[in-house]
């Protein structure tokens, strides 16, 4: 044990700690200061940042032991509060920067440094000194983090006045199309919002924490398990194996088509008989520390059986390939699409036919904030699920049978969770501290390091495609083929449908009559594939995107122009034979067209020998919705105090569901004459919210943003007196009108048929992407210097929601093309490993552009966002290399070395 004095936010403090403790543990668990987080506990993310001394430390990195005697510590605390908020903060607000929230602290405290030892810095110096100091982000896209600090700089110069951060209410009282900030946007940025982490350490004190017993092979049968020398350690309570899981033991992956070969029932909570995949777990030691828990976890023997591994689609269809699951081929779902007339004889006669092969891999999602939760068993015997879940309903359904409780027995709640993109559409830990739960009795919590993270969540699925497409010498699109395999992993869990959105968004944006292909589902030993932001349409778009240019390129036509001879206008319909509801990428790429013309004029001016610069542009088009007939419910009410509160599980991973829902409320409750501010948000627990449907498949805003506007309405027209005054609550009363409403929308959609064919969306997303690049001829190296996003998704709720939406995608976008991976499980199994996208390689300048068309089917005119930014432009990136330097990437991530090897071939 040590001691130190040290003065902390500015008060003197005794404390005494573990030689080997780090900074950020004392601080978060035993000075309770739980503003500064912890990601990814290596030094890689910046979440812990804290000033020691006057300089930025990463405190997950720095041992409590260095602490000089009387050292000056300053933590997000002791920064700001929400009643005294520093420049930053107010700047971090105006400028959207705290989405999810979880790197807020940790950028606030790291930007403090840099204007006490730098009052004026450049843009370029703030990127400069967050790339330094490791200051890692996965939402914002960094431009709205740079606005703040760059406004920040100017308030504490004298230069602005603070009042000018603050968000004013228009005249009309409206807040729909503003900035409004988000309501947890204060908690944020002054650490005081409890994420997983933070409430597990604040849970009772019998509170068990959870390690786990994981495979580190690919593929295995079980011949045993011994929990004996384990369950001898010191402070452990009890290692559940699968002997204690009451239920099937199995997560239902709730098949969604009939002709899927497998029941759904292949995912084991515990494996029992076979370890499916790296990372599978297979016990769980409960114990009362954290170290405990995983000293007891590395003394249980597992003894396994090893069984051939199959990473990749094409090895487990091999011919002499093992069932991975016995009884269920490994190819279990097949999808078809049949548009219009057989394409051979439509090729045999088509002045232009263009062919190639494309890979897009398994992006891991990478939020900052590692997956965690917690589970117990409240006053009335219910199990409690405490997660980062974004389909908290739909979760319910897929564990509770495995767990053995009934539906009406439990309750599942999301925690403020730190970024998910989606990998939380399928459950990870739910499970798992459940039945840990229910077999010890006690509060049982769970926080996944970051190799956890990425080894046992899931991944994009990657596609392995063929795609031809034929043209008249005019360049008219006449068909189209594709055939494709999708590399699901080992858990069938939406691969079906997954596999449906190729077929659906392959070719998507462009009239083409005639078409023809097949997917397939596969099952395979890596990293199983779940939910990531534009699902299905990153990959299924890249091949369309790219063979678009090389038709271009065959028909010496430019690449801008081929798009908008093609793309749909009145009369056309997409891949699935629907008539598209709006038609307004012709007027998007009219307004790209001069920017386009600047940028590729720009970029010839500019190449060099050793640099080489181009331009490229592509079309992403995405549904707003879960296919066919999605519904959604909310619940709407006035208070007795006159305030009213909207209660759905509209999730939030990061993407605005709270300013979501308060702007779709507000805009049919604000004729009322009632304030933003006294609108309340209950949301995200299965116990006190309806099911408002999962927040994936950008649905919320239209589904959930529909049903609370029908409850807010169904309240107001209630409210409304004769004279076209309001009633309050009292008036209600006394005139025995309700006031409890509910909200529900179902979508007029239909589901797609074998082939295809159907509507599946009522409401679609549409952009035209442009990337521009320069290419380093010596080395390969590939930097994305600005990103254009011309986008049309409706009318806008919240422009702050919206700009970062597109900011952040666009940085994954660029990293999808260009650095990230999940392909060797121990090289990317770290944020640096797996290539994330920080600051300096993601541009300053992105240019954003809105074509508002009001959606029908949309609240108040209103489509989803948070898929569009991701549905391809990383095709822009790619063929803006091409237009460089003339490479042709196909495989993705474009590596300076695949570049390079594309140069040296040339």
């Amino acid at each position: 044990m040590i001691k130190r004095n040290i003065v902390l936010n500015g008060t003197e403090k005794v404390v005494v700690a573990q030689v080997g403790d780090s900074l950020a543990n004392v601080l978060r668990g035993q000075m309770g200061l739980t503003g500064t987080k912890v990601g990814c506990d290596q030094g890689q993310c910046g979440a812990c940042s804290v000033i020691v001394d006057g300089k930025l430390v990463r405190s997950c990195v720095t041992r409590f032991s260095r602490m000089a005697e009387g050292a000056s510590v300053t933590t997000i605390e002791g920064i700001g509060t929400p009643a005294g908020l520093h420049p930053i903060q107010l700047a971090w607000i105006a400028h959207g920067c705290a989405q999810c929230g979880f790197c807020s602290p940790g950028f606030i405290v790291s930007a403090k440094a840099l204007l006490d030892e730098k009052p004026d810095p450049s843009r370029e110096e703030i990127r400069d000194w967050f790339q330094k100091h490791r200051n890692a982000c996965r939402c914002t896209g960094y431009k709205p983090i740079v606005d703040a600090v760059m406004d920040a700089a100017k308030v504490l110069r004298g230069e602005m006045a603070a009042d000018e951060l603050h968000f004013k209410i228009p005249a009309d009282g409206r807040i729909w199309g503003t900035k409004y900030p988000r309501p947890t946007a204060v908690a944020k940025v002054t650490g005081t919002l409890d994420y997983g982490a933070d409430l597990g350490l604040k849970l009772p004190e019998d509170r068990l924490n959870l390690a786990l017993v994981q495979a580190t092979v690919s593929h295995a049968n079980i011949k045993g398990i011994d929990t004996a020398e384990a369950e001898r350690m010191p402070g452990v309570f009890k290692v559940v194996t699968h002997k204690d899981v009451p239920g099937k033991n199995r997560i239902s992956g709730l098949i969604t088509f009939p002709s899927n070969k497998g029941d759904g029932w292949d995912r084991p909570i515990l494996c029992d008989t076979k370890v499916f995949q790296y990372g599978d777990a297979i016990a769980i030691v409960c114990a009362d520390t954290d170290a405990h828990a995983r000293a007891a976890a590395a003394k249980v023997k597992v003894d396994l059986e090893a069984l051939p591994e199959y990473m990749s689609a094409q090895a487990a269809m091999a011919d002499d390939a093992i069932e991975i699951h016995p009884g269920t081929p490994n190819v279990y779902y097949v999808q078809k699409i049949a548009k219009g007339h057989e394409t051979g004889p439509v090729f045999d006669a088509a002045g232009a036919v263009v062919e190639d092969d494309f890979y897009v891999g398994r992006q891991p999602h990478m939020p900052i904030e590692p997956d965690v939760g917690f589970a117990y068993q409240d006053d009335d015997g219910k199990l409690v699920i405490h997660s980062k879940s974004i389909g908290l309903h739909l979760h319910a359904a897929m564990v509770a049978p495995g767990l053995g409780v009934e539906m009406e027995n439990l309750v599942m709640v999301q925690n403020p969770a730190g970024g998910t993109f989606g990998y939380k559409f399928s459950p990870t830990m739910e499970a798992l501290v459940g039945a840990a739960a229910l077999a010890t009795g006690r509060p049982c919590f769970l926080r996944y390091d970051y190799q956890q993270q990425m080894a046992y969540t899931g991944k994009r699925s990657p596609f392995f495609m063929n795609m031809r497409l034929a043209a008249g010498r005019d360049g008219k699109l006449l068909a189209m083929e594709t055939d494709y395999s999708v590399d699901h992993g080992p858990y069938s869990e939406f691969g079906d449908l997954l596999t449906l959105r190729g077929t659906q968004f392959m070719g998507a944006g462009y009239d083409i009559p005639h078409i023809r292909g097949e997917g397939r589902t596969v099952c395979t030993n890596h990293a199983w594939g779940s939910a990531f932001r534009a699902y299905g349409s990153p990959q299924s778009e890249f091949a369309s995107e790219v063979l678009m240019d090389e038709l271009a390129e065959k028909l010496g036509m430019d690449p801008l122009e081929l798009r908008y001879k093609n793309v749909y206008r009145q009369g056309s319909t997409t891949p699935t034979g629907q008539e598209p509801e709006v038609y307004s990428l012709p007027e998007m790429i009219d307004k790209l067209r001069p920017l386009y013309k600047t940028a590729r004029d720009k970029a010839a001016a500019e190449s060099t020998a050793g640099i080489k610069k181009g331009v490229g542009v592509s079309i992403g088009v995405y549904g707003c919705g879960l296919d066919g007939p999605d519904s959604s419910e909310a619940w709407v009410e006035l208070n007795a105090d006159d305030t009213v509160t909207v209660y759905s599980c509209w999730e939030d991973h990061g993407q605005g569901a709270d300013a979501g829902a308060l702007g779709s409320a507000f805009e049919a409750l604000h004729v009322t004459g009632i304030t933003p501010d006294r609108v309340r948000l209950v949301m995200n627990d299965t116990s006190k919210a309806p099911n408002s449907g999962p927040a994936g498949g950008s649905r919320s805003q239209v589904m959930t943003g529909q049903a609370i506007k029908n409850g807010a309405e169904a309240l107001v027209a209630a409210m409304k007196k004769p004279d076209g005054t309001y009633r309050s609550y009292a008036e209600m009363q006394a005139d025995h009108i309700p006031v409890h409403y509910t909200g529900k929308w179902t979508a007029p959609a239909t589901n797609c048929d074998g082939n295809s064919q159907g509507s599946p969306f009522s409401v679609y997303m549409y952009g035209v992407f442009m990337a521009e690049v320069a290419v380093e001829t010596a080395t390969g190296k590939t930097a994305v210097e600005k990103m254009t996003l011309v986008a049309d998704i409706g009318n806008i709720n919240n422009r702050l929601v919206v700009d970062g939406q597109m900011y952040g995608g666009l940085a994954q976008g660029i990293g999808l093309a260009l650095t990230e991976d999940y392909e060797d499980i121990k090289k990317h199994s770290t944020m640096v490993g797996a290539g994330f996208p920080y600051i300096k390689q993601i541009p300053d300048d992105m240019e954003l552009i809105y074509v508002e068309t009001p959606r029908k089917d949309g609240p108040f005119g209103a489509g989803g966002v948070g898929e569009l930014p991701l549905t391809s432009p990383h095709a822009a990136v790619i063929n803006a290399i091409t237009d460089a330097c003339g490479v042709r990437i196909t495989q993705l991530p474009a590596l300076p070395e695949k570049v390079l090897a594309g140069l040296k071939e040339k």
